[in-house]
């Protein structure tokens, strides 16, 4: 198992339109196409920010429902070009990590 941890940057100014986004349209179809969503935060430190963080069982489990959620035709329409419009993707930093034995994240 292991667990991706998602930084994004929102352009100047559309933090709130990205999470109301992010809460209503982007969270419920990814989990609706199998993705497990663990968390979702707004960074303190910067008003631009937002991370969240999905977890997989194998890389074959985020190959498998990465293709569900971006091989879509909605995403690939509607969802994927309006988070375009509101994150600087080019800032995207995304993590891999495995939780250590006396993490609860096991």
């Amino acid at each position: 198992m292991f667990y991706e941890i998602r930084r994004y940057r929102a352009r100047p100014g559309r933090r709130d339109d990205w999470v109301r986004y992010m809460e209503d349209v982007v969270l419920p179809f990814q989990q609706a196409k199998g993705m497990t969503v663990i968390a979702s935060f707004i960074d303190e430190e910067d008003e631009d920010g937002h991370v969240w963080i999905r977890r997989f069982d194998d890389e074959d489990d985020r190959v498998g429902r990465s293709a569900a959620v971006y091989e879509d035709p909605e995403w690939r329409e509607r969802i994927g070009p309006t988070v375009g419009e509101l994150l600087l993707t080019d800032r995207t930093v995304v993590t891999r990590v495995r939780p250590t034995p006396a993490s609860a994240m096991q």
